[in-house]
């Protein structure tokens, strides 16, 4: 009777286990990525709240935006990746348009234009959406070109790149345009560029950016160059923030002081500690242990990523899986180089963590398309 009884119960359970996959296909979620996305929003939320200084009203504001991201990241996963190639092009165009507006019209903050902002309705920046449709258009436009791309393939994707890349850049925001240009960059790689024009590229690194140094970046962005070579040359200004954050991420040790211990950041030492500058925060609380299972959750996401980029069935769909999952990790990478003192500071925030609604939206509408090409390419198998 145990033994019956015991066998039932087995069964019972493989057949929840059984159903709960079959909701998660039926709604085109993939149940890897919802549960890192999960860890991460909660685990964001503690981080948040402490470094904002127990700050309530943005704490809600921010789990708005990851509600507001996970409906987003639903509805996007219920569409196949052949509709949502038929909109790129426009998507593109409206991007663009968007982002012209800022430069003429935007709304200026902390001597920036890079928001538009519609009083008492909502205030966006449009160059996180570029996020998406850069590596979404060089996918959709390669895609239907014969690989490896030609010349004049590879010219016309270097003029869809550039030219968000240069109105990004006159905002002015160098980390951003950076990451567009990255993302535009990965997808051409993937999609078989010649090794001759990679190192052809390369070479040409050097003269571009002695170029951008003497006529396209700003006094503030050539301090910010000069002192990650030698921070303390003004520790009082501008090698002030990358010196409070290298203290604050030391302080942790292993442990950490604890949740709401942090000094650096609630004594106002650590400037923007909660956005660019979050994981020191973390670090000063969590310690080591707290950096390094945030990086697995990083690296886990990454790693699905990857799996979904190998497996998708369709070119369109295998350019931009891995374009996005590349974008991704360029964003943690830069965010965690800058605040630790191996990159110049840039003003990357770190994915799903530092404060900002926009940012946050987007990320998770991203993960919304890899879910699609994922699950119906499932649906495509069984059918």
């Amino acid at each position: 009777m145990s033994l019956t009884g015991s066998f039932d119960r087995t069964l019972s359970s493989e057949d929840v286990l059984r159903r709960r996959s079959s909701l998660l296909q039926r709604m085109h979620i993939d149940g890897i990525l919802l549960l890192l996305l999960l860890l991460l929003a909660t685990g964001s939320l503690f981080v948040l709240y402490s470094a904002s200084g127990k700050n309530v009203d943005l704490l809600m504001k921010q789990a708005s935006s990851f509600g507001i991201g996970l409906v987003a990241m639903v509805i996007i996963a219920q569409f196949e990746p052949r509709f949502m190639a038929r909109w790129v092009p426009l998507g593109y165009l409206c991007g663009v348009g968007l982002l012209v507006v800022v430069d003429v019209m935007g709304h200026n903050a902390m001597g920036a234009t890079r928001w538009i902002n519609i009083p008492g309705v909502i205030r966006f920046q449009p160059s996180e959406f570029m996020k998406i449709l850069m590596p979404a258009t060089m996918a959709w436009y390669l895609s239907k070109r014969t690989l490896p791309p030609s010349l004049k393939h590879v010219s016309v994707s270097l003029g869809l790149v550039v030219t968000p890349f240069v109105l990004i850049l006159l905002q002015p925001d160098l980390g951003t345009s950076l990451l567009i240009l990255a993302s535009g960059a990965f997808v051409l790689f993937m999609a078989g560029l010649q090794w001759r024009w990679i190192a052809g590229a390369v070479a040409a690194v050097a003269p571009i950016a002695v170029a951008m140094w003497f006529f396209v970046m700003h006094d503030y962005q050539k301090r910010r160059v000069l002192t990650f070579m030698n921070p303390e040359s003004d520790p009082l200004g501008a090698g002030w923030n990358i010196i409070q954050s290298k203290a604050a991420i030391g302080s942790g040790g292993v442990f950490g002081k604890g949740w709401l211990l942090g000094t650096q950041s609630h004594l106002d030492f650590l400037p923007e500690s909660h956005t660019d500058f979050i994981i020191a925060v973390l670090a000063e609380e969590f310690g080591l242990i707290g950096v390094c299972l945030l990086l697995l959750l990083y690296s886990l996401l990454i790693a699905r990523g990857l799996v979904i980029t190998v497996q998708a069935q369709t070119l369109f769909g295998k350019l931009l899986a891995g374009g996005l999952t590349m974008t991704f990790f360029v964003y943690v990478f830069i965010n965690i180089g800058m605040v630790s003192g191996l990159l110049p500071v840039v003003g990357v925030p770190l994915p799903f963590i530092s404060y900002g609604g926009t940012s946050l939206i987007t990320l998770l509408s991203s993960f919304g398309i890899l879910m699609s090409i994922h699950t119906h390419r499932k649906w495509i198998a069984q059918a």
